[in-house]
């Protein structure tokens, strides 16, 4: 087994559907143009509120994608 070197990014997501839904787009556009990602964490998470709803999340994450050897 060979060790490994991480990088660590953050992105931000964002849903009206919920916080799942907000972490699920920022990784899912990372993946779009970003190799090895490998976890993510939640730092942050933030919403929005109209009319005594929640209208609006915002998901902060840190990503850690593997360097290539």
């Amino acid at each position: 087994m060979s060790d490994h070197v991480y990088k660590k990014i953050e992105l931000t997501g964002s849903s009206t559907q919920s916080i799942d839904d907000a972490v699920s787009t920022a990784i899912a556009k990372a993946s779009k143009t970003l190799r090895n990602l490998h976890w993510f964490e939640v730092t942050e998470t933030r919403g929005q509120i109209e009319n005594g709803k929640v209208a609006h999340w915002q998901v902060t994450l840190k990503v850690g994608l593997r360097l290539d050897d």
